[in-house]
């Protein structure tokens, strides 16, 4: 039930977001509204960690690894980061977690079964031709709602039955789930269900998502926000099996021996953050 209740997220912006000094600031900069847009993606990958964006030591640093994730020039998110960390707008939280500030009073997200329960009666809305009387099949309308508030329930709490899991898929997948806890510690019901979706809907192969809990454990950061990121950034790069991870480390290491053979660029004061 909850396979087809994922949860999506989106951005709400202020209505004087732009207006800020901040922003107003970051503007003017010479090349001003291209880290306008860095900033709004990073902080679109970070909603589902509520701000949240993390060094997973994939890369050189972590602009390098965000510019890879978001798909722009790694100087012009360095400047981005260096500019959002002056203004406290980037806080960091560990060598390996920083967190942007404005971010938790900007999400907005619901469960897939409200999502479509809204669109149907904004549908049904439509075809409303007074406000007097209600349309046909509104009170069907009314029933679904119910149902779908009860199926958002009842999918939390089977996410939170751990160890009392009684599908085919959830028996499966449970030696993932043991394996976390093994090697990490106790899971809470977000922490399975994430866990959950990259089995179910990225396809993942039980062995990758142990490989990201072997990379956490193994460098002494048990964090689920760690493994998340390792395990986001291989969804959005196309990687769901141990072979293919395998190729991607390899060329990663190819790629950084090449970079090691390069003039060293002029220390700044913000290389301990980025």
């Amino acid at each position: 039930m909850a396979k087809n209740n994922r949860r999506y997220y989106w951005l709400q912006l202020a209505q004087d977001f732009f207006k800020s000094k901040e922003m107003k600031l970051l503007r003017k900069m010479p090349g001003g509204d291209t880290y306008t847009i860095i900033y709004l993606k990073l902080m679109l990958i970070s909603l589902e960690d509520s701000g949240k964006i993390y060094f997973e030591e994939l890369a050189q640093d972590l602009a390098e690894e965000m510019s890879l994730l978001i798909d722009e020039d790694t100087e012009a998110v360095r400047m981005t980061l260096m500019f959002l960390s002056q203004k406290g707008l980037l806080t960091k939280h560990s060598d390996y977690e920083f967190f942007l500030e404005q971010v938790p009073e900007m999400i907005g997200s619901e469960t897939a079964s409200t999502r479509r329960s809204r669109k149907h009666r904004e549908q049904k809305a439509l075809h409303c031709n007074t406000n007097a009387t209600k349309c046909n099949g509104d009170i069907d309308i009314d029933k679904e709602k119910k149902l779908d508030i009860n199926l958002d329930i009842k999918s939390e709490v089977e996410v939170e039955k751990i160890g009392n899991s009684t599908t085919a898929d959830e028996k499966s997948n449970s030696n993932v789930f043991d394996y976390y806890q093994q090697r990490i510690g106790m899971i809470d019901g977000y922490q399975y269900q994430k866990l959950k979706d990259y089995l179910e809907y990225d396809h993942f192969e039980e062995g990758l998502i142990k490989i990201a809990i072997d990379r956490a454990a193994d460098n002494g950061k048990r964090n689920f926000g760690y493994i998340n990121a390792i395990l986001k950034n291989w969804a959005q790069n196309g990687i769901t099996t141990v072979v293919q991870q395998n190729e991607d480390q390899r060329n990663y290491e190819e790629a950084k021996a090449k970079r090691n053979q390069k003039p060293e660029r002029e220390a700044t004061e913000y290389d301990d953050l980025f």
